[in-house]
């Protein structure tokens, strides 16, 4: 098995660094599902301001419709795990946690300190809360990752933002598209779409459902996804009007944590009792969310210089929670609005514009009596609030310079009011006027090749649950996360643009870092923690060793990433006990993901891919390691589409190496139940097509 392992280290180490090019960013499932290219040139949206990939100051990367389906369209876990310096975990399955730069250190679950926007609409709620795994990977059609403190657009967040894409295509014929998919696999894998689209000049609408379930790897481990959404857009001469709507039914068992002698003997086991704690399955320890979710985009070109954009957005979830202490139960109503207006006049650009996000959470705590709610523990009324004002510039000196500067205004609010205590009034906490400004330069060595370097501040307030954790109490001594992050990068294509790299190096200080404890009994609260230092180096490279018309292989490509990660706590001290130096917890020193994609005149196709990540501390003392692991995973199939219809049927693999790993663990775990195995060797299967 290691010489197997060393010999595809081998195989890759020439493609050292970068992925992402002029293959395709694509504008509808069709292409999606069928591989069909449209742009040569990569154009990104970040920042507010369409650009070629290569000519933004900044590290963005872009995930494109090979990249999305290069693996089983299942998880995003092994598409977002390409890419540098981002690391997708699942303590449990279909329970993402999603980290840019070590931002995962605060995340025992969901996603905070990342801000998630699907097409231009925020996802991420006024309490710093984003249910990513309410979305479903098949109703995506590319994504773009912007790394690093972006606060002076986007608003609260050290570590940066997720641009979600979901495009329609406004051909000048009218057509009607139908999709159908079915994936099946390993512990009772099973996935199905449907999907309608039509398409005309002025009006696209597309209606798609999706049905995921599985009987999970470990004990306690199920999980069932349902999602109905409807997407659509009116195009005028010179406006567009988007409307997105869709409903998540999401349910899935958490197992938790375990000790390493119980993983090492077996993996598959869920949390057990311990003393006067009963274990996951008695407690039929799960996850209930039922989420509808509304938005609109209205975009403006109200002459040739301006350009107005605004959206509005409304949700519900519906959140049930019986946890191994108690059994919660929560009803969160958000709102949102925002707008920005473009100028642009030949090589200058300036956008002005602000956004309001607000979310109403009424949680109660009640005892857990085998899966069944008990007495009332207590209820809180929780009110968050957060706004931004923001500016940025952009000049184009001649065909070498472009300089931007931009900064934003932040406001963040909480009001907390515990009603099963008589009498009692709301206590407020306010984190207000915060001033976040960024600046970049980029210098342009050719048409091709271009060096950029930035300076940008970041700041992150506490997020709903981290000010009122599962330990029942209100943290409100909490304070928010801030820091400055200086990065310095090259990016471009060589040789004909068969070789595309990105090249980055930050140095990111981080003060009242918040970071997870436990109680006695497991239940989790929030500290801050000094602060970190986490300076890194990352790279994306890829390399077009085939492409052409003629011969069996028409297309085949190398491609690899590389993330070096040497956090470590700069000033850290707890409970009398000095953490600084220490390497920064849950976060991998190396990561390296290495794989080739191969396409053939015939329509067969295969992909490959290896994930090796160093061992990582999982507590703050870093006397405790998790193991290092290889993740091979390989997918073979065949594509065949003509001018009206197409379908792509695969069979792939995950885990061939059987490794024994966790993806997705409890730092700083009561009772050392720091381990959520991963997934053994698991094979699936799928067809998919459009009519």
């Amino acid at each position: 098995m290691k010489r197997f392992f060393l010999f595809l280290n081998i195989l890759f180490l020439p493609v050292i660094i970068f992925s992402q090019a002029k293959d395709t960013l694509p504008t509808d499932l069709t292409n999606k599902i069928t591989g069909v290219k449209i742009l040569e040139e990569v154009v990104v949206e970040a920042f507010h301001s369409s650009q070629q990939w290569k000519a933004v100051p900044a590290s963005v990367a872009i995930l494109g419709s090979r990249e999305m389906n290069r693996y089983g369209n299942i998880s995003f876990v092994p598409v977002f795990n390409t890419i540098p310096g981002v690391r997708i975990e699942e303590r449990s399955p279909a329970s993402y946690r999603l980290s840019i730069r070590g931002s995962l250190l605060r995340s025992p679950f969901g996603v905070r300190n990342v801000k998630v926007y699907w097409n231009d609409i925020p996802l991420s709620d006024a309490g710093g809360n984003t249910y990513l795994n309410l979305v479903d990977l098949n109703t995506l059609t590319s994504a773009e990752v912007i790394k690093g403190p972006a606060a002076s657009v986007y608003g609260a967040g050290t570590g940066g933002a997720v641009l979600l894409r979901s495009g329609l295509n406004f051909p000048i014929i009218p057509e009607n598209n139908f999709t159908v998919g079915i994936t099946g696999g390993s512990y009772g894998l099973f996935n199905e779409q449907l999907g309608w689209q039509y398409q005309s000049k002025n009006f696209s609408s597309s209606l798609q459902q999706v049905h995921q379930q599985s009987d999970g790897y470990r004990d306690q481990s199920a999980t069932r996804k349902d999602v109905l959404k409807w997407q659509s857009a009116l195009q005028l001469k010179d406006q567009q009007l988007q409307f997105l709507l869709f409903y998540t039914d999401l349910f899935y068992q958490t197992p938790g944590g375990i000790t390493l002698a119980q993983f090492q003997s077996n993996p598959k086991l869920s949390r057990q009792p311990s003393g006067t704690i009963p274990g996951s399955i008695q407690q039929h320890a799960s996850i209930y969310n039922k989420t509808i979710f509304g938005g609109a985009h209205h975009a403006w070109d109200m002459n040739e210089h301006f350009t107005l954009k605004s959206f509005v957005t409304g949700n519900h979830t519906s959140f049930t929670n019986p946890f191994i202490t108690n059994y919660e139960t929560r009803g969160e109503a958000n709102f949102g609005a925002g707008t920005s207006l473009v100028y642009q006049h030949k090589n200058f650009q300036w956008i002005n514009g602000a956004e309001w996000l607000r979310n109403h959470s009424l949680i109660n705590d009640f005892g857990n009596r085998g899966g069944v709610k008990d007495t009332v523990q207590f209820k809180d009324d929780i009110y968050a609030t957060q706004w931004f004002a923001f500016s940025q510039a952009q000049l184009s000196v001649g065909e070498k310079w472009v300089f931007t500067a931009g900064l934003s205004l932040n406001n963040q609010s909480f009001r907390f009011k515990r009603t099963t205590v008589p009498d009692n009034g709301f206590t407020d906490k306010n984190i207000s006027m915060v001033v976040t400004p960024r600046f970049a330069v980029l210098y342009r060595l050719n048409k091709d090749v271009s060096l950029y370097t930035l300076a940008a501040k970041g700041f992150s307030p506490p997020a709903v649950a981290e000010l009122r954790p599962s330990d029942g109490l209100y943290h409100g001594e909490l304070n928010a996360e801030s820091g400055w992050n200086i990065e310095t990068g090259i990016k471009g294509e060589l040789l004909a643009g068969r070789l595309q790299f990105d090249i980055a190096a930050y140095f990111f200080e981080l003060n009242n870092a918040i970071v997870r404890r436990t109680t006695g009994t497991g239940a989790e609260f929030f500290v801050n923690a000094g602060s970190t230092k986490q300076n890194g180096v990352e790279g994306l490279l890829k390399y077009q060793l085939i492409k052409k018309q003629n011969g069996f292989i028409n297309g085949l490509a190398l491609w690899s990433s590389y993330s070096y990660q040497p956090y470590r706590f700069e000033s850290y001290e707890q409970s009398g006990v000095d953490f600084s130096g220490k390497a920064l917890t849950g976060v991998p020193r190396n990561i390296w993901v290495s794989g080739l994609d191969m396409d053939t005149k015939t329509g067969i196709y295969f992909n490959a891919s290896m994930n090796a990540t160093s061992a990582l501390p999982l507590n703050d003392a870093n006397s405790v390691y998790a193991d290092r692991y290889q993740l091979l995973q390989a997918k073979l199939g065949y594509r065949w589409k003509n001018r009206k219809s197409s379908f792509d049927i695969f069979f792939g693999a995950d885990n061939l190496l059987n490794q024994s790993y966790s993806l997705g663990n409890d730092i700083n775990a009561l009772g050392n139940r720091y381990y959520n195995a991963a997934t053994g060797r698991n094979i699936f299967a799928g067809i998919i097509c459009r009519f």
